[in-house]
């Protein structure tokens, strides 16, 4: 079925045979290209529809966002398109992470706005919550962790998202990674009442951006910062542990601060990291995703013991050292409780120089203490969240995948052997996997997005539903490998060979194609045999 766009359609259902809106007359192909198959939603700002490029080979799935002006005056129509520009220009701008939705186009098409983004399959977590329940405290504090590296992200593109909350946030499908969508920069209808002329203003200083109750005050008063947007993640994290809007949970009425604590069964630490990230006050909320990240991994520190007294010292070193009886040297009562120490001291060096290899072990007794000699630390904190790993090896990156690791992120893993390794879901995002063999791997549903994957051996692998956006296969022999599915949009297929490649379904062009090598045994992305560009 065709959906007319039309907001004011009686009947938006039309048949897939028909151009035209049988009910309106209005076009069901915008630009001779985008067929809108259904609504996803709507609001004041437009509405967003699932659509199908009728221009790509397998008629991709994409999203259709539409900003509808509310009347066509020049001075609001100027408005929206300079917000419409200013959306596509920031999409444009962080799109190329692999939880942020990719642009995939945008234009003016009859006085309405459209921008045509990357489809993602899955539901948001106001979906989750509905149909699973609450989320734990440790589902909860999981959910900050993942999301925050995106959040850390757009703010180092100096982006503000302004928008967070569980009906803007994917648990994508094909990977449960988490998706940060939704970057439009007008959540209320643009309209005459929202635009002053002659009066010094800005089109963007009279527009109320953000959802009420998840956009902290500073943000509702037109002076977003980065911290707003850790106070809305502070919401969401609510929103997820009890069900309920900001709205339902009600505020306080001297400092405004939303009466959370009652509804929310969750430890002293955390609770106090959740307080702090939904201060009123800016200048007393977490100012960053690092600050906040780090805070959520620092334990709390333990309340400083009493130290016993040095006579008790005494007692426990002696109670704790072998006494040797009926030997006069080892008498050690008549000394003063200094020296008794200082005897005990002389006597264990000296077992330790007969016995070196009791060095190697941490012993504690008392106030004393011998340490084995600290190995040097590598070169660890770089990214956020995340420690910088060692070289891998084929046989230690086997091994860590069995035992449950799914993340090689970044990691350099260039030239490896690892012929018909199991790596189904992995996250192999900016890794590099230059001239590595792969040959007969699987790899369905991983994450190769911006990998280096150039001169590698694919043959034969599996690549079902893989995300290779913005990868480098230049020469890599993608002969007969399992390609259905997959998304290659960005991807660099130069000299890539793809003879014997089954390719059905997948998110590729056919500029892309024409500079791989393909053969008549290659299935296309619309499922038919090759024959050579």
């Amino acid at each position: 079925m065709s959906y007319c766009i039309n907001p004011a359609c009686p009947q938006p259902q039309n048949p897939n045979s028909v151009k035209k809106c049988q009910a309106c007359g209005s076009d069901l192909i915008l630009r001779d290209r985008y067929e809108i198959i259904q609504p996803l939603g709507k609001g004041g700002f437009g509405a967003t529809f699932l659509a199908k490029d009728k221009s790509l080979p397998g008629d991709p799935i994409c999203v259709i966002k539409e900003l509808r002006p509310s009347t066509t005056t020049p001075g609001v129509l100027e408005m929206s398109r300079k917000l419409f520009e200013r959306e596509a220009e920031t999409l444009g701008k962080i799109g190329h992470h692999p939880q942020i939705p990719r642009l995939l186009g945008y234009f003016e098409w009859k006085k309405h706005f459209h921008l045509v983004q990357e489809y993602v399959s899955g539901s948001t977590l106001k979906q989750e919550v509905k149909k699973q329940g609450l989320f734990t405290e440790e589902q909860a504090q999981q959910f900050i962790i993942e999301i925050l590296p995106v959040i850390d992200y757009i703010h180092t593109q100096e982006v503000i998202h302004r928008d967070i909350k569980p009906a803007n946030i994917i648990r994508r499908s094909q990977d449960s990674h988490l998706v940060l969508i939704d970057f439009g920069a007008v959540k209320d209808q643009v309209n005459q009442t929202h635009f002053s002329g002659g009066t010094g203003e800005t089109a963007f200083t009279n527009i109320s951006i953000g959802t009420s109750g998840f956009a902290p005050p500073e943000q509702m008063a037109l002076r977003p910062v980065y911290a707003s947007d850790i106070y809305a993640l502070g919401v969401t994290t609510i929103y997820l542990l009890t069900g309920k809007t900001p709205s339902s949970l009600g505020y306080d009425q001297i400092h405004g601060e939303i009466l959370w604590r009652p509804e929310v069964n969750v430890s002293d630490r955390f609770g106090e990291i959740l307080e702090k990230m939904l201060e009123v006050s800016v200048r007393h909320r977490f100012q960053s995703a690092q600050e906040l990240l780090e805070a959520l991994q620092t334990k709390k520190p333990q309340k400083k013991q009493v130290q016993p007294t040095p006579n008790d010292a005494v007692q426990t070193f002696l109670r704790d050292e072998p006494t040797v009886f009926n030997d006069s040297q080892n008498d050690v009562s008549w000394m003063s409780p200094n020296s008794q120490i200082a005897q005990k001291i002389r006597e264990r060096n000296t077992r330790l120089d007969k016995n070196p290899t009791k060095m190697k072990q941490e012993v504690t007794q008392g106030y004393l203490t011998t340490v084995s000699p600290k190995k040097k630390a590598g070169n660890k904190t770089q990214q956020l969240g995340k420690k910088v790993p060692t070289k891998w090896t084929a046989a230690t990156l086997r091994s860590a995948y069995v035992k449950g690791k799914r993340d090689f992120g970044d990691c350099n893993l260039s030239r490896l052997n690892l012929r018909k390794a199991k790596l189904s879901g992995a996250n192999f995002y900016g890794a590099n996997l230059h001239e590595a063999n792969l040959e007969g791997a699987d790899l369905s549903d991983a994450n190769l997005g911006h990998v280096n994957l150039t001169n590698t051996v694919l043959k034969n692998a599996n690549l079902n539903k893989a995300y290779l956006s913005t990868a480098s296969l230049a020469g890599c022999n993608l002969q007969d490998a399992d390609m259905t599915n997959a998304y290659l949009n960005g991807a660099n297929l130069r000299g890539a060979n793809l003879c014997g490649a089954n390719l059905t379904n997948a998110m590729v062009s056919d500029r892309q194609l024409e500079v791989a090598k393909t053969n008549w045994w290659t299935i296309l992305p619309n499922g038919k045999r090759g024959s050579g560009f």
